[in-house]
């Protein structure tokens, strides 16, 4: 970075909302941790899906299946805290695949876009 000039290093408190705020920023990956959700919702952020375990499974089935603003990218296995980082969950294909959804032009990646700043604009 120091060579390039190009990029940014956040030592300790980054600040989150202004980031995901930002227009570069135009989806997410999240483990489906409910802050994030609300934070994304609140940026009115699509979200490609990683749930790993406890809650972030249903709140994965809110989004993606109920709200229709996620796109999950298969994690199917609840796994105990201390063991991630042992397994692996998903293949970078299907990451790829559900960002390529996520950001496309088709007709279903601009409603799955659409609806999440609905869903930003009607909290605010």
């Amino acid at each position: 970075m120091k060579e390039s000039n190009k990029g940014y290093i956040i030592w300790n408190w980054a600040p989150q909302l202004l980031i995901l705020s930002h227009p570069a920023i135009g989806g997410i990956v999240t483990n489906y941790g409910w802050n994030f959700i609300l934070e994304s919702l609140n940026a009115g952020l699509p979200m490609v899906t990683w749930p790993v375990f406890t809650d972030q499974f249903y709140n994965e089935k809110l989004e993606a299946d109920v709200l229709k603003i996620g796109v999950p990218i298969g994690s199917k296995e609840n796994i105990f805290w201390t063991s991630i980082g042992m397994h692996a969950v998903v293949k970078r294909e299907e990451i790829a695949k559900a960002v390529m959804l996520l950001m496309g032009k088709e007709e279903e990646s601009k409603e799955i876009r659409r609806r999440a700043r609905n869903i930003s604009d009607a909290g605010k």
